[in-house]
Formats: C-alpha cells, sequence, structure tokens
C-alpha cells in the first residue's frame, strides 16, 4: 500500500473504469455518439467534483476512511462491538459486507475489520494539517512512516449469487441473514464457518428461509422478538419467520405468514422498536402499508406518502422507524423528497377501520437531492438526526430540530436549515449506509457506493459539537404535535417544569487537533477557493457543508 492517507483516488482521471463493477447495467445496444458524449461529460463532471471534495476533505471531517473493494458491495451494516486496544490511538471495529459480481466472480458475505482512531487524545497520534495536501497530487499525503491500512477483510463466507442486503440478529450477531437473487433469504451462523471459503466453493447456509419468488433488497430482524425476521420481495410480498422453529437439517423453513398488501415491487421494511407486532413495509406502487401481527395477513393502513391526491404516486424506496420515538415514521421516495410522519395523525386513525388508501399527513418533507432516495437511517443516539442516501451519490445528515429556523439569504441558497451536513465522497449511486452503534463514535458512519468504495467517515466537530444537547423522546413528541418544529426553551419551562434538555456533555476537541486517518484540520485554512469552489461545482451544494459550520470556522478557512 502506498503510503497515502486514506482519503485516496480510488479511481485515475478518467473516472473509475478500471475497477470491477456490476455487469447489470451493461445493455446489448451500441450507445448512440450523443449518448456516448453525455456519459463522458457525466463522468468528467463527477471527477471535478470529486477532485474539489477530496482537496476540502480535511476541513469537513474529523475522520475520512476510503477503501476500494474488489467488488462493489450493495449491503453494510455495523456489528455492536468496539474494541478499546491499550496504549493504542485507535479502537478495533467490525462491519457486515457483501459481493455483487453479477456472475463475473464468487460472492462472498464479508466481515471486515476497522480501526477507528479514538477521541481522547493518546499519544502517538498523528497530527494531519493543510502541511500534508499535495497541490501537484489534489490529494492528502500521509507522513512517512504512517501505519498500513485500518481497512481490512478478515472472513469470507461462500454464497449463492449475489449478497441484496445482509443483517445480523440483534440478540446474537453472530447469526447472519441475507437476502438473495433467489428470493430466498439465508441464515448464517458465522462462527461455523472459517475465516477463508471454501476452495471448491461449497455453498452451506445453515438455515434456507422460503416462501419468496424473486429476489428483494429489504431484509429487518425484530429488535423485539429473537429470531424474527421479515423480508421484502418484488413479487409484491412481504414474509414473516422465526428462525427459532427450524429443526431439521437441509430442510427450508416455511414462513409464518406471507403478507400481501401491495400491487408492486415491494422496496423496504423495519419494525417499530417499541411495539413488538407492528412493522412498516413501502413498494413501488407509492404505498406506505403498516402492519399488525395480530391482525393476520389484512393491512392495517395503507395510505399514499408520497406526491398529491391527484397527481400520481412516487414510488417508496425506504422507510424508517424512529428509534427514540415510536410514532415517527421516516419514507424516502423515488421523487427526490424524504417524507415525516406522525402514526397518530388523523390521516392515519381514520383509516384504521378499513384498508382505503388515504393521502399521508406528513408532519414534513425535506428537500435537497437531485435523484430517488435509496435509504433513511435514523441516527441511534442522536433522537432529531438521520441519515439519507441517494442515486445522486450523496449521504445527506438532516436535523428535525431546525425545521423552520431564520436563514440568511447566503445560507438559504445552500439548502434549508434542516439539511446538516452532506457528505460528496462517492463516485456512485449511494448502496446503504449505516450510524456507528457505539456512543463514543456517535457521529459516525459508513457508507456503500456503487463505485466499489466503502467510505468511514464523521463530519468535522465544529458540526456535531453544536448538536450535542439534543432534545428527549418527550420533546420529540411535542415537536410532532406541533407540526415538526421545536419548542423555544421558555415554552418547553412551561410545560415541563424542571425537564432539561438531554446532553452527553462530552470533551470537545478544539481547532488544531487532528486525528490519525483524518483530515482534521489544524487551526488556519482551508485553500482560498474553497467556498467558492464548492458553490459553483457540486449541487445542491456540497457548500451544505460549509454552511452547517460556524461563521468563525468558515472565516478561517478562507483566511489564506
Amino acid at each position: 500500500m502506498s503510503k497515502r492517507m486514506e482519503i485516496e483516488d480510488v479511481s485515475d482521471d478518467e473516472g473509475a473504469a478500471g475497477s470491477n463493477r456490476p455487469a447489470g447495467d451493461a445493455r446489448g445496444d451500441i450507445p448512440s455518439e450523443s449518448a456516448q458524449e453525455q456519459a463522458i461529460d457525466e463522468n468528467q463532471m463527477i471527477n471535478e467534483e470529486y477532485k474539489i471534495w477530496k482537496k476540502n476533505a480535511p476541513y469537513l471531517y474529523d475522520v475520512v476512511i476510503t477503501h476500494a473493494l474488489d467488488w462493489p458491495t450493495l449491503t453494510c451494516q455495523w456489528f455492536p462491538d468496539r474494541e478499546v486496544v491499550s496504549n493504542k490511538s485507535f479502537t478495533n471495529h467490525r462491519l457486515l459486507l457483501g459481493t455483487h459480481t453479477s456472475n463475473q466472480a464468487s460472492d462472498f458475505v464479508q466481515i471486515a475489520s476497522l480501526q477507528l482512531p479514538r477521541r481522547d487524545g493518546l499519544p502517538g497520534e498523528e497530527n494531519i494539517g493543510k502541511d500534508q495536501y499535495d497541490e501537484e497530487k489534489g490529494e492528502l499525503v500521509a507522513p512517512a512512516g504512517a501505519r498500513t491500512s485500518p481497512f481490512s477483510i478478515t472472513q469470507r463466507i461462500n454464497h449463492d449469487g449475489e449478497v441484496n442486503c445482509a443483517r445480523y440478529m440483534p440478540q446474537n450477531p453472530d447469526i447472519i441473514a441475507t437476502k438473495t437473487t433467489t428470493g430466498d433469504v439465508w441464515i448464517f451462523d458465522r462462527t461455523k464457518h472459517p475465516n477463508k471459503p471454501d476452495k471448491e466453493g461449497v455453498f452451506k447456509p445453515d438455515i434456507v428461509l422460503n416462501g419468496q419468488t424473486q429476489e428483494g433488497f429489504g431484509l429487518a430482524w425484530s429488535p423485539l422478538k429473537k429470531g424474527h425476521i421479515i423480508s421484502s420481495s418484488t413479487d409484491t410480498t412481504v414474509c414473516h419467520w422465526d428462525v427459532q422453529q427450524f429443526t431439521t437439517l437441509g430442510s427450508p423453513l416455511g414462513p409464518i405468514n406471507t403478507f400481501q398488501g401491495h400491487d408492486s415491487s415491494v422496496n423496504h421494511v423495519s419494525w417499530n422498536p417499541y411495539q413488538e407486532n407492528i412493522f412498516a413495509s413501502v413498494a413501488d406502487d407509492g404505498l406506505l402499508v403498516i402492519w399488525d401481527l395480530r391482525a393476520g395477513n389484512r393491512p392495517a393502513h395503507r395510505y399514499q406518502a408520497h406526491g398529491s391526491a391527484k397527481g400520481s404516486r412516487p414510488e417508496i424506496l425506504s422507510v424508517a422507524y424512529s428509534p427514540s420515538n415510536e410514532y415517527l415514521l421516516l419514507t424516502g421516495g423515488g421523487d427526490q423528497s424524504i417524507a415525516l410522519h406522525d402514526m397518530r395523525s388523523t390521516a392515519i386513525e381514520t383509516a384504521a377501520s378499513n384498508t382505503t388508501v388515504r393521502l399521508a399527513d406528513k408532519l414534513h418533507t425535506f428537500h435537497a437531492h437531485t435523484d430517488e432516495v435509496m435509504h433513511v437511517v435514523w441516527s441511534p443516539h442522536v433522537p432529531s438526526v438521520f441519515a439519507s442516501g441517494s442515486a445522486d451519490r450523496r449521504v445527506n445528515i438532516w436535523d428535525i430540530s431546525q425545521i423552520g429556523q431564520e436563514q440568511t439569504p447566503d445560507d438559504a441558497e445552500d439548502g434549508p436549515p434542516e439539511l446538516l451536513f452532506v457528505h460528496g465522497g462517492h463516485m456512485a449511486r449511494i448502496a446503504d449506509l449505516g450510524w456507528a452503534p457505539n456512543l463514543e463514535d456517535k457521529w459516525t458512519l459508513v457508507s456503500a457506493g456503487e463505485d466499489n468504495v466503502v467510505m468511514i467517515w464523521s463530519p468535522t466537530w465544529r458540526i456535531w459539537a453544536s448538536e450535542e444537547a439534543r432534545p428527549k423522546a418527550g420533546e420529540l413528541e411535542r415537536a410532532a404535535r406541533k407540526g415538526g418544529a421545536y419548542a423555544s426553551d421558555e415554552e418547553e419551562e412551561e410545560e415541563d417544569g424542571d425537564e432539561e434538555m438531554s446532553g452527553e456533555g462530552e470533551g470537545e476537541e478544539g481547532p488544531g487537533e487532528t486525528d490519525t486517518e483524518t483530515g482534521r484540520s489544524a487551526a488556519g485554512g482551508a485553500p482560498s477557493d474553497v467556498e467558492g469552489s464548492m458553490r459553483s461545482s457540486v449541487a445542491p451544494s456540497e457548500a451544505a457543508s460549509m454552511r452547517s459550520a460556524p461563521k468563525s470556522t468558515r472565516d478561517a478557512m478562507d483566511e489564506d
């Protein structure tokens, strides 16, 4: 490995053509000359945006670790463990990944080992500042003697075909479920499989869950009922299994129930983390369906979550219940928007007595992405914060407590006040993303792109330090009742007496401190064209990241 920092170019100036890409987008017809020219122009634009992002990464992030995989992964998830190594400046973590080779090579379930820099300022941390930015190469260069890559694949398990989605059981992370191209769900106990796969490619899932006839991408273990799992499919169904019912080796396990409430491909599913019998599904038919296991396979509610009453129903691609409030739910759509719903709203309550499709009574609609929203994921630590991943190659971080806040005209140009940060390091659509589950790394995320790249990143402390004192779950409920805006401190005192806002109170790192893989900026500044170049070349404004930093930070960045 070269002695460059992990913020490295994963492609040459001509794009990522040298990497292994899925063959699924290949077409038999030869593209027209105009189509070829358009593709070339788009690749040039993507490369220019990436260069700008890479140049400014030290000033926008505390941590950025980039790893180019041999093949793309369509799935990524943090394991819950976090190992603190004595006298080391990093902590050990694990990630769950897959492969997507389009039958050009063997596929695997993969487990990766990751080293993240610690935030407690231990001796041995290296300071990476603007003096290590190579103007000629247009990238950051780590000092001589820097350690090897903090990312490595430690276990591969043979998998028959691409891994569309992989998730571990929350009650036992060694049990891994995968969604396949055949429609089956396969269960693996990773402790029963060697770290290196069988050379002959022998495929041995520990349990096969059948019941669906076509592939899908939605997969979710119940956070409350051990062994219960649901899966969505393009065959329009959602299936529910209890793997604890498995008894006979070699025989597949059928579903407890098959739910049919959609008339097109079901894209995603999400359990309610407070009610063990409730889950949601979304589909290409534009419907958000709420299910209750106690009611059999009949939908509890069916309603249109995006679009208008008289207009078309945009497809819905993602759904997520809030881990902090049982009534709040997000949906991401093909209309490039994200909708926030309160499940106690009038529109939902009036639909409880039947299965009539109702137009959802949204609390708020989030706009900033320029392509369909593939994923929405709530922060497990900060109740008002969530992240979204899109086909526009961006991961956005949002804060619903900022809805309705006043903005200057310049700030308004960069995005709405609730848009906290824009991650623009990927050169292809976002395949999956997730938050670090550990409180110590609460602002760290993993994102996987269809460009073969997995990125582990955390926005600069200048952004998240101001977000540490967050509302409690009760305050989220009040925000929902008030239409998405939080009450002022005075209003909260009037309503709740001595109730206080929650905050972690962690020590903040000041300007000039840096982490090993990062590019946390030293005091000083970014290249002089930072804000101007980002405003002109990155949409919808990588400058939204710049806007999110305090004015003093932006002024310092302009001093150069």
